[in-house]
């Protein structure tokens, strides 16, 4: 499903959220930024906005790694660091990966960040589990998703998300049952409390949550 919308997911994500999306990245990439990791991954990395962003926020010595098991969606991302020149070329790399069997050592990156691919994680247990054993000791992650708006915006959320939504992006991108799909799993998705509760269990700690937009999105983070 993602790689048949990939050719058109940034020009969907631009539409869809009214321009937000990029607001909501910067945010992440700020809050990273702070923390001044050496070694990041960003986890379903997708068209790779979020890896790219942080390429040319933290220092050229910071290594990082974009991760998604969807091989359409990351060579949209390689063609963006081929158009964005050498520098970023430099300290960026995208691989196949699976967000539930990491293929990476313990301990091996200092943060993780994950923007509006969480939801998709097939047990969300798991992958969380495995971002915690891929993080040293004191590492920081940052999950960036979907949230549980406010009650008096819900019903016009959901209307947009039931109605609006679906129709555009498929006019948008061609697929209109891709994006069925995606408004249902962002129906769906636990609020902060509990997707905070659902971190805490994993085994990360100092677990905060930053609501964005009218609580249509938050801006996770947590510590290893």
């Amino acid at each position: 499903m993602f790689g048949r919308i990939a050719a058109r997911y940034d020009l969907a994500n631009r539409m869809l959220s009214l321009g937000s999306d990029a607001a909501w990245r910067r945010r992440l990439v700020a809050a990273v930024r702070l923390a001044n990791p050496k070694r990041v991954m960003d986890l379903a990395t997708g068209s790779g906005d979020t890896a790219l962003a942080l390429s040319g926020a933290l220092p050229s010595d910071a290594q990082i790694l974009g991760m998604d098991f969807c091989e359409p969606m990351l060579a949209e991302a390689r063609k963006k660091q081929s158009a964005a020149g050498l520098g970023r070329i430099a300290n960026v790399r995208f691989e196949t990966g699976d967000g539930m069997a990491l293929p990476l050592p313990d301990g091996s990156y200092d943060a993780v960040t994950i923007s509006f691919g969480l939801r998709n994680m097939a047990d969300r247990g798991r992958s969380l589990s495995e971002i915690r054993r891929v993080l040293r000791p004191g590492g920081r992650l940052f999950i960036l998703e979907f949230s549980q708006p406010a009650p008096f915006v819900r019903p016009f959320y959901l209307l947009y998300l039931r109605h609006v939504l679906p129709r555009l992006a498929g006019w948008i991108s061609g697929d209109r049952k891709a994006y069925v799909y995606l408004n249902e799993t962002i129906e769906s998705f636990p609020g902060r409390t509990a997707l905070s509760a659902e971190i805490a269990a994993a085994g990360f700690s100092s677990v905060t949550a930053v609501p964005m937009t009218f609580g249509i999105v938050a801006l996770h983070e947590a510590m290893a």
